[in-house]
């Protein structure tokens, strides 16, 4: 059963998401040419920590950071490492959960290092207008196969590649919950309801779909023609008027 979630539930995962947007509101500042993607952990940590929550990556199924760091051809799952310097031109996507009350924000935005290439620029900017074309559709009424194909409607347009084998999913008391949402059209006829909570994540590739999984560290997530992706990503709810994204700023 998909898990609907009551007021206060919704008002912890707002305050959740409220620390992940003050996370990425911290990495557009700091992401620069020179800096470690472990010194991009260590900052999220601390965010996460002084805002009395708990960072939900680390540790999960093993993972070993608070923060997935993603750059270029990284689609999702980078571990952060001092070893990982950011270079004029990279780009790099920032993925974090924050759990606050049992409750779990997560989102995710792919950052320009320095100045990028127009066509990187592209990239960003399609996946970014992804992300928002799927979220005008987390209506109550509609059927999740409506989120799906508006992400993948914007993708075709500019003929980018679809990561097939990630994608969203319902969030909530754990980061992982039903429903999965791909970000193609699969006819999936779910009905969105008031109160449904879901992650909406486009990675979208300058290349083909296909993705391979890095053997040595079991997570990092590579294009498998190692051209660049790009991943954003918020939380968001079905309310009975505009959806409602979890994962921003709270006034």
């Amino acid at each position: 059963m998909i898990n609907r979630k009551s007021r206060e539930e919704t008002k912890r995962m707002r305050h959740a998401g409220h620390i992940v947007a003050l996370v990425h509101q911290k990495m557009r500042e700091v992401i620069e040419p020179g800096i470690s993607t472990l010194e991009l952990d260590n900052i999220a940590m601390e965010i996460i920590k002084e805002n009395r929550a708990i960072p939900t990556f680390l540790g999960y199924q093993g993972f070993p950071a608070s923060i997935c760091a993603s750059i270029n051809e990284e689609v999702v799952h980078g571990i952060p490492s001092k070893d990982r310097i950011l270079k004029e031109g990279d780009i790099i996507s920032i993925d974090v959960g924050a759990t606050y009350g049992g409750m779990v924000g997560d989102g995710a935005w792919t950052y320009p290092v320095g100045k990028i290439s127009a066509e990187l620029q592209k990239l960003l900017a399609t996946t970014e207008e992804a992300l928002f074309a799927g979220i005008a559709q987390m209506k109550q009424g509609n059927v999740l196969d409506d989120v799906s194909s508006a992400i993948e409607r914007v993708a075709n347009r500019e003929k980018f590649g679809i990561v097939r084998q990630y994608g969203g999913h319902g969030v909530g008391h754990t980061m992982h919950e039903d429903p999965f949402l791909f970000n193609y059209s699969v006819g999936d006829k779910t009905v969105l309801k008031t109160g449904m909570a879901i992650a909406i994540e486009p990675m979208l590739n300058l290349g083909v779909d296909e993705v391979v999984v890095n053997e040595q560290d079991g997570w990092t997530v590579s294009t498998a023609d190692k051209k660049p992706s790009a991943h954003f990503e918020h939380s968001v709810m079905v309310t009975d008027g505009e959806p409602l994204i979890l994962t921003q700023l709270i006034p």
